[in-house]
């Protein structure tokens, strides 16, 4: 069934006439929306007692594809379950477009229905499916699309905002041309970072190994051990130590609301937060932000060699100061008494992460609390032997890091990515003909039909 139909546009006004940037000749500019077939409405059948359902959930946003629709009994769907997709539409969600929850229905999920947060754009023939797929994940399309969100919980554009997006239209010879060598291109893009994947999850499997060893007393020459809390084996002479009763564990402070009040920030005080600490790859030597006298007081300021840990959204990551910062109440920073290394405990909760996020309840944003993390027991051997075991674990990781720096190539791939889509859709890729019929004799011809 057919959503109410879209007016028809005259060939004036499906034209752009200020050109937004200069495309070859016989290339146009064109409203989206002139360009578009109307949106069809579809209903679970109640013959069927289950149906598919995409909604933004379904959407695999890093790759822009449908991941997994859901699978629903007709009796339970929910009013949005309206949208018709057909193979070949693209989906573009109109909810926060910055997030890129975008998809091409591919003949796998011609049946599903989407959810009515979906644009479903199907052409009307002047443009190849892929082609709009591509123009619609470019950087130009989404940063228009977010410019002209309206609404605070969940910033949206409307169905008329969405289609008065101005795209570039070539020949459709032309456009087959374009997708062809953004996939060649792509292609290889993507084989590239497979490669760095792989050597990174290799990384990470063999820093987990290596610290493993450290911690349990291997890579010290121990041999006699003993059973120790759910079998973990440590050497005989080693403790067994609550993490409170290693130093001080103090959280950050972060006392007045709102948080984002412009008074806090821009002073001279270092201010870091729990993606700094994510980012810091084990020390922090810069920060993003800075509190004034205002922000100071209302907060602390921890001292150089702190070890500060994250206790909310990424939990267990940590990283030790390499000055004196302010830092959230979703950090807290450990303080060791004379007996304890900082840089043991780093390697020890680099160990225990994944265990630690096990006990922060199923909520919106994970954390755990202070009593958690001061009940937590670590194994300790003697301050000579911690720091003997650090020297060892920072010379074998510190070989082992320059793999995890092929993992700064992948964002260089997302940047060349960027890139080819904004040639593309400039006719640089060197596939233009000047003998393909303009795209404008193709526009006519659709738009003198009824659509």
């Amino acid at each position: 069934m057919r959503m109410a139909k879209k007016k028809q546009l005259t060939l004036e006004e499906a034209i752009v006439k200020d050109e937004p940037y200069e495309v070859p000749e016989n290339w146009i500019w064109s409203k989206l929306g002139s360009l578009l077939k109307t949106m069809t409405t579809k209903k679970p059948s109640n013959k069927n007692e289950f149906f598919q359902y995409i909604d933004i959930d379904a959407i695999d946003n890093k790759n822009q594809r449908v991941a997994e629709p859901k699978i629903i009994k007709v009796k339970e769907a929910p009013s949005r379950a309206s949208r018709e997709v057909l193979e070949g539409d693209v989906i573009f969600s109109t909810v926060r477009p910055y997030l890129r929850n975008i998809a091409l229905i591919t003949d796998e999920y011609k049946d599903c229905i989407a959810s009515t947060g979906f644009y479903i754009c199907r052409s009307n023939g002047v443009l190849i499916s892929k082609y709009l797929y591509y123009l619609l994940c470019s950087e130009k399309s989404i940063n228009y699309f977010t410019s002209m969100m309206k609404g605070d919980n969940s910033p949206s554009i409307r169905k008329e905002e969405f289609e008065s997006l101005n795209i570039p239209v070539p020949p459709l010879k032309e456009q087959q041309r374009i997708v062809d060598k953004i996939e060649s291109i792509f292609e290889k893009l993507d084989k590239s970072k497979e490669l760095i994947e792989e050597a990174r999850d290799g990384f990470e499997k063999r820093k987990f190994s290596i610290i493993y060893k450290g911690i349990s007393g291997d890579l010290t020459g121990n041999k006699k051990k003993m059973i120790a809390h759910n079998s973990v084996m440590i050497p005989i002479h080693w403790k067994w130590i609550k993490f409170n009763d290693l130093g001080r564990l103090e959280r950050g402070r972060s006392k007045h609301r709102p948080r984002n009040d412009e008074r806090l920030f821009n002073g001279k005080y270092p201010f870091i937060q729990t993606g700094d600490i994510a980012n810091s790859n084990g020390y922090i030597v810069e920060h993003k932000q800075t509190l004034s006298e205002f922000g100071l007081n209302q907060s602390k300021l921890f001292s150089k060699d702190t070890l500060c840990i994250t206790i909310a959204a990424n939990i267990g990551d940590v990283a030790i100061l390499t000055y004196d910062c302010c830092f959230p109440d979703s950090v807290v920073g450990f303080t060791p008494n004379e007996n304890v290394d900082s840089k043991y405990i780093y390697y020890f909760i680099t160990l225990v992460k994944r265990d630690l996020e096990h006990f922060a309840p199923s909520t919106a944003q994970k954390n755990i609390n202070l009593k958690i993390l001061g009940n937590l027991e670590i194994p300790l051997p003697t301050l000579e032997e911690q720091k003997k075991i650090v020297r060892i674990l920072d010379k074998l990781l510190e070989e082992e890091s320059k793999i995890k720096e092929l993992t700064q190539l992948e964002d260089q791939i997302e940047l060349i990515k960027k890139s080819i889509l904004a040639k593309a859709f400039r006719g640089e890729l060197g596939t233009n003909s000047e003998e393909d019929e303009s795209a404008l004799e193709l526009l006519k011809e659709i738009l003198s039909k009824d659509i």
